[in-house]
């Protein structure tokens, strides 16, 4: 056929409006992209109090400085928006940002590497069509040089990162992998919950390691055990308790605390029944280490003791004055309403980190739909001095049946100089 623009000029028309098509998502796309942003939790790391969704700024300590969360909205000059789909998924799956550099591993490309094709599609999607661009320059870290260059980051990528996506394990049910598939990738659970080897890499990414989900520490909080440890992790949750903490932030026994609080408040809660029994599920199915030993039952003989008025054990005045209110006496609190200290997995880990830092900074439980209370634990490092502190955490690790190691002054004095300032406490 003969080509003459009467004949050129529609056929060029109908290709583009197919192009425009293609770069524009459909509802159902951009609905699946924020759901899949919720599960990942964007927005907890890369927003801060008083600026706008996305826009980054979240200070984040690593052993050689802070670094500061950038900004994703498809700002063209101070945020991604001159990223194509292949930049965009490289800097998740390899940790390379469309210019060449290498990203800090704190942003969890490690597990981040796990998201299947269609899913990082509707992602890409709803963060370049579904949020606002806001101009937001992004603020340089605080590592001095020589530590500050990012090369070396590509011998760590070399030496601890897979770039592979999940893998359904053909074993396994569509529930359990869907849960792995969660818990490895999207919810990045190994972030805080594993701990952390002398590259400061996460020591397992899946349940093939014995490290996996066992507990890790990160900015003065420690992250409990996700497996099925009788004593320290979640042996003793049944797969509804663990839903249910995900939904609301609490179990009739416990409460979320620390960026807990924030991963339920942005992320989890807003997760289908169907996702949430699904995670419940496969962290169920996670074996304990070896260490671990059966639980015998408790002997409590702090609550008969408190009844009477002996206050004679280190810690014991100090209970009775700033924490009995609301965890009474036999240290069960309310269900709901106030954690029970008396056999609570966080009490008892080696590392007594969150027991400290949550009588240091207090806290507050999450907001949800389902739980719009709030309710806040004060802060008690203005009135307790550092051995008050390490006796009070001793005190409940070791009572109501409770039994862990004591805690020092040092340990306390150690964590108070990393208490936030005024201005970082408003933002957490």
């Amino acid at each position: 056929m003969k080509i003459t623009l009467v004949n050129f000029l529609p056929s060029l028309a109908l290709f583009f409006s197919f192009a425009a098509a293609a770069e524009t998502a459909s509802p159902e796309m951009l609905e699946q992209g924020k759901y899949i942003a919720t599960a990942g939790d964007c927005v907890a790391c890369h927003s801060i109090a008083g600026k706008a969704p996305f826009t980054g700024g979240l200070k984040m300590m690593t052993p050689v400085g802070a670094i500061y969360s950038t900004n994703i909205t498809p700002d063209k000059e101070t945020g991604i928006g001159e990223y194509s789909y292949d930049d965009f998924a490289r800097a998740l799956r390899e940790g390379v940002a469309k210019d060449g550099h290498h990203l800090y591993p704190a942003m969890p490309y490690t597990a981040y590497a796990k998201i299947n094709d269609d899913d990082m599609h509707a992602l890409y999607a709803y963060i370049m069509q579904g949020v606002k661009a806001v101009h937001q320059e992004n603020r340089k870290s605080d590592i001095p040089w020589p530590l500050n260059m990012r090369w070396p980051l590509a011998l760590w990528n070399t030496a601890f990162h897979d770039d592979k996506p999940y893998v359904a394990d053909a074993t396994q049910s569509a529930e359990w992998n869907r849960g792995a598939y969660l818990v490895q990738g999207l919810g990045h659970c190994g972030t805080c919950h594993t701990p952390r080897g002398i590259g400061y890499q996460e020591k397992s990414l899946d349940q093939h390691g014995e490290h996996f989900l066992t507990g890790g520490t990160l900015e003065g909080w420690h992250a409990p055990d996700l497996t099925g440890n009788n004593k320290t992790g979640l042996g003793g949750w049944s797969a509804e308790e663990i839903a249910l903490f995900l939904k609301t932030g609490r179990t009739d026994k416990s409460a979320a605390f620390g960026s807990m609080t924030d991963v339920i408040e942005h992320s989890t809660q807003y997760l289908s029944d169907a996702d949430l029994t699904a995670v419940a599920t496969y962290l169920k199915s996670l074996h304990p280490a070896a260490a671990d030993v059966a639980t015998t039952p408790p002997v409590d003989a702090t609550t008969a003791a408190l009844i009477k008025g002996d206050i004679s054990t280190p810690g014991s005045r100090l209970y009775m004055d700033n924490c009995s209110g609301c965890h009474r006496l036999d240290g069960k609190g309310y269900a709901k309403t106030f954690p029970s200290l008396a056999g609570n997995s966080a009490v008892l880990s080696d590392d007594p980190s969150s027991v400290i830092s949550i009588i240091l900074r207090g806290g507050k439980m999450a907001v949800t739909r389902d739980a719009v209370t709030g309710l806040a634990m004060p802060d008690f490092a203005w009135r307790l001095s550092d051995a008050d502190v390490a006796d009070l955490a001793t005190f409940i690790r070791n009572s109501w049946g409770n039994k862990a190691p004591a805690v020092k002054a040092e340990e306390v004095k150690e964590l108070r100089k990393a208490l936030p300032t005024p201005t970082e406490k408003d933002q957490e």
